[in-house]
């Protein structure tokens, strides 16, 4: 597939968030099908960028993403679940951000945002990018770029775009 645009209609593919400690088996359909999402994903959990700049940047932007009529902020990284909830804690995220993982990056190469980063021994990875779902329909999209860096994806950045 080539990378999803606005308009397109998300795949589903199988997801893993944790719920009550446990892995817990999901589906992009079930997680972003539904109301007015915005998905954001990260190359990597506990990485330097996602951790300083891009996360950080919804926990501050949560409270007006949901004023602004977002029902759900999933954060989506080619991680597994275990690692997505120790992100999840060691940045205190709490509920307002959806923790996902797509460890078998399903998702990731079904929209067209998988990289080969096995050169710096991290294997496949997700581009950075954000997008507005409505009931599961891309209505805006955000992707860097570089895929890497974290200009035109961030909370702000998403808020900016809903806002016009």
């Amino acid at each position: 597939m080539s990378m999803i645009d606005v308009g397109d209609r998300i795949p589903d593919t199988a997801l893993l968030i944790v719920a009550e400690g446990a892995p817990t088996p999901t589906t992009s359909g079930e997680l972003l099908g539904t109301g007015r999402v915005v998905l954001f994903a990260v190359p990597g959990a506990f990485t330097p960028t996602c951790s300083t700049v891009h996360l950080p940047s919804y926990v501050e932007t949560a409270a007006d993403l949901a004023a602004a009529g977002v029902d759900r902020i999933v954060c989506l990284s080619v991680n597994d679940p275990f690692v997505m909830a120790a992100w999840a804690r060691a940045e205190a995220i709490g509920d307002e951000i959806v923790m996902a993982a797509d460890g078998n990056a399903e998702f990731t190469r079904a929209i067209g945002m998988d990289v080969d980063a096995s050169r710096g021994g991290m294997g496949v990875r997700s581009r950075r990018y954000a997008m507005v779902l409505n009931d599961g329909v891309v209505t805006n999209f955000l992707p860097e770029e570089d895929g890497f860096s974290a200009i035109v994806s961030t909370g702000s950045c998403v808020l900016d775009a809903i806002r016009v």
